[in-house]
């Protein structure tokens, strides 16, 4: 199978680099020849192979506009060339070559949506109308649709009536590191809220800028992040910040550093307006953080509820964020032991290797579809939400 879409690996920063490095190493360790396509301006690719996956880099031209359509036309252009069994493309951008490998090729064609990037504000008009197209080409061209959420297969479903997998993204278990680097930014273990993301408008760092200034607290704010053609709000939001000596700018962090920042923190604050399922999100619940989000669909599917170590406020409303943080941060303790509970279910039930399998039922489901123009034969049944089930495969 080839997969089209990340930027690259290693993954370094980015939840569909993370998604891909970690579904696609386990596919590999499974037995299947997996092609990662990487674009050329990014810097981690360093050898032909990487956790028994084949990295193959591909041209693109590195602008905000063409970085990714470029380079998903010339993966799409190699992939087709070596017509592997399975086409797999992970968000709406790339997915608009999908239809050259579908009615052209013999591959399957399979579509992961990471979340509606249709939406995001960090593009302009022309931008937005590409990716409004490739959104309209999601739901007839794949054979088969993955959804990383309930709520984005219920989309699908009502706007498409597509069925859709839902495969959700895991998490490792944590790494737990003692406090080495956070004396740099100024950090002390206990000492900090966290927020790690890229820093776009639908992330809203902006707003827990201004919230967390009102907040009296003697807590710090470590924003780990960095742009993504984004630099004129990230320099708006350091203009923002600086007024206030306790927000602290890490830039991004991932391995090690990552591990530690989340190792220490006090608590962990998510306060997007637009994800798909955040690994962010996960991440945090699986080092037992207290967790401060907005009340969209996505961060409710993980938290459920609001409780003590896990905060909801209403979305894009600062002063019921800043009434979230201090409800979070007046009682750490009691929050820590229901991050706690929180921690364990997360742990349970978003698992990297049950979601590598259940993608690989998929794709064999796949390899006995009918011939090319044929109906799609859809492993569920019409109209319903579909789920593989996470049942012994005879590969297991």
């Amino acid at each position: 199978m080839a997969m089209i879409g990340q930027k690259g690996l290693p993954a370094t920063f980015g939840g569909i680099e993370r998604h891909v490095e970690e579904m696609a190493s386990r596919l590999a360790t499974f037995g299947h020849e997996v092609t990662v396509y990487c674009r050329d301006s990014y810097g981690g690719v360093t050898t032909p192979e990487y956790r028994g996956i084949r990295l193959r880099r591909a041209r693109t031209v590195a602008s905000k506009h063409l970085d990714a359509i470029v380079h998903s036309t010339t993966s799409t252009v190699a992939a087709m060339t070596e017509r592997p069994d399975v086409v797999h493309y992970h968000g709406l951008g790339p997915f608009l070559l999908a239809p050259l490998p579908r009615y052209a090729g013999r591959s399957a064609v399979v579509l992961t949506v990471h979340g509606l990037d249709n939406q995001r504000n960090k593009w302009g008009r022309a931008a937005r109308a590409v990716l409004g197209t490739a959104y309209r080409l999601s739901g007839p061209v794949p054979h088969g649709l993955v959804t990383v959420s309930r709520g984005l297969a219920a989309h699908y479903e009502s706007r498409f009536r597509r069925p859709a997998h839902y495969i959700p993204n895991g998490v490792a278990t944590p790494k737990h590191l003692p406090p080495r680097e956070l004396d740099r930014f100024g950090l002390t273990p206990g000492g900090y809220l966290l927020l790690v993301g890229r820093l776009v408008p639908e992330k809203s760092a902006d707003l827990l800028v201004r919230a967390f200034r009102r907040l009296p607290t003697d807590l710090r704010l470590a924003v780990v992040g960095g742009s993504a053609f984004t630099d004129e709000f990230v320099a708006r939001l350091r203009q923002e910040a600086a007024a206030d000596p306790r927000i602290v700018f890490t830039g991004f962090a991932y391995g090690d550093l990552l591990a530690e920042l989340y190792s220490h923190a006090a608590a962990f604050v998510q306060p997007s307006r637009l994800e798909g399922l955040p690994l962010t999100l996960l991440e945090a619940a699986s080092y037992g953080l207290p967790v401060v989000a907005s009340d969209i669909e996505p961060h409710v599917e993980v938290l459920e509820r609001d409780a003590p170590g896990r905060r909801l406020f209403r979305e894009g409303d600062g002063d019921d964020l800043l009434r979230a943080l201090a409800t979070a941060t007046s009682d750490l303790e009691a929050e820590r032991v229901g991050a706690g509970e929180l921690r364990d279910r997360v742990l349970v039930e978003y698992s990297w290797d049950s979601a590598a399998r259940d993608l690989e039922r998929l794709y064999l489901d796949l390899a006995t579809r009918p011939p090319r123009g044929a109906p799609d034969h859809p492993s569920v049944t019409p109209g319903a939400t579909a789920h593989v089930p996470r049942q012994r495969h005879p590969l297991d």
